[in-house]
């Protein structure tokens, strides 16, 4: 089985309106799927993250790392992403370029499951759990009145966690009030804040009992900064999901930076590295909790990790849906918790419909033919 064509797809497929309205919905109106396709009449599908520089995404895809796959044997999974690693080393190890890589590395491994009529995690490791406790990841909204309406909605979605997105504790205190003690809280501060701003804030934070505060400081990657953070407060910290490689999470680890790390399945480099980082985390006592803000491939993946490695404690999830469904069968939800996709490779196609009316920059410019 060889390689024959491999392509970046991006879509505009914008979220379903909801209530509270939020500032951030528009932006997250944007996906990258990446299609291989082999000689053998197999297609994988895969994701690339894509809220912001969409198209370099896709032409890092398309220019250079195509080259790359195409002609190879695409279940030789490790040995490709090393000469991809390798041929990308001088610009290629964070950032747009491992958001590629981790949407090619994807669709190889949606390849290897399908070639062999299993899931993926059966790949990777077996089955520990079929399911994974959900949180909703909330938006960010103007005013503490909206998030206790969107954590109250996400209660009766069925949610038993809710992170927030807000950075005042005011909101907090509301969403606190909405959920109840019996619902974890967490709080996704997006890097605002000096080391000092951060103590100062969180220990004002401290009494709302958040499962986590998650990257309170800026730059994301100081960690010493980070370090001295969780020494002064009484919660949790998390971060991670700006981060790429196994490299960089032992780098969060060595610090003391973190009590839970966020590797990103479509930043950090794809499922192997996830594995990796996972395994890094288990031998350093530190919680593993992926970031998985997304609706196709991506979530899939993640899931996939995540029923293949004992003792993850959370899926995260968006609350909402986007107008129409990025994955042909939808991954099922159901009193809190997701399903693990039990089709072979990561059981989310795409309704190729869909690909057809929601296309993207150049894509709406050429037909989508599915091969």
């Amino acid at each position: 089985m060889k390689v024959t064509e491999v392509r970046a797809i991006p879509l505009a497929i914008p979220l379903a309106k909801s209530t509270p309205p939020s500032p951030w919905a528009p932006g997250l109106a944007r996906q990258i799927l990446v299609r291989v396709t082999t000689d053998d009449g197999l297609v994988g599908w895969g994701e690339c993250f894509a809220y912001g520089a969409t198209l370099a995404v896709c032409n890092v895809v398309d220019d250079a790392l195509a080259p790359l796959v195409v002609g190879q044997d695409p279940t030789q999974i490790e040995q490709l992403v090393d000469r991809i690693h390798r041929t990308l080393m001088i610009w290629g190890r964070r950032g747009l370029a491992m958001m590629a890589v981790s949407g090619v590395e994807l669709a190889l491994w949606d390849l290897a499951g399908k070639a062999r009529g299993v899931p993926v995690y059966q790949l990777i490791g077996g089955l520990c759990q079929s399911r994974g406790r959900a949180y909703a990841s909330l938006l960010r909204f103007e005013t503490p009145t909206q998030v206790a309406q969107a954590v109250s909605a996400a209660r009766v979605l069925g949610f038993t966690a809710v992170k927030l997105h807000q950075i005042d504790v005011e909101s907090v205190a509301a969403a606190r009030e909405a959920a109840g003690a019996d619902v974890d809280l967490m709080l996704d501060t997006n890097c605002p804040w000096t080391v000092e701003e951060a103590i100062r804030i969180g220990r004002r934070l401290e009494r709302y009992d958040l499962r986590w505060l998650e990257e309170p400081v800026w730059p994301p990657e100081d960690y010493a900064g980070l370090a001295r953070v969780r020494a002064a407060l009484r919660m949790p910290i998390a971060c991670g999901e700006n981060e790429a490689t196994v490299f960089a999470f032992r780098h969060i680890i060595e610090a003391g930076a973190a009590d839970i790390v966020q590797p990103s399945i479509t930043k950090v480099g794809g499922i192997a590295e996830m594995k990796k980082i996972a395994t890094l985390a288990a031998a350093a006592n530190v919680t593993f909790v992926p970031h998985s803000f997304y609706f196709g491939p991506g979530l899939a993946a993640t899931l996939h990790v995540v029923a293949s490695t004992p003792g993850v404690p959370y899926v995260e999830m968006p609350p909402g849906h986007l107008v129409a469904p990025l994955t042909a069968e939808p991954i099922g939800f159901k009193a809190g918790a997701v399903m693990v996709p039990d089709r072979p490779g990561l059981g989310a196609d795409p309704d190729p419909d869909v690909l057809t009316r929601y296309p993207f920059g150049r894509e709406a410019a050429r037909p989508f033919i599915l091969t």
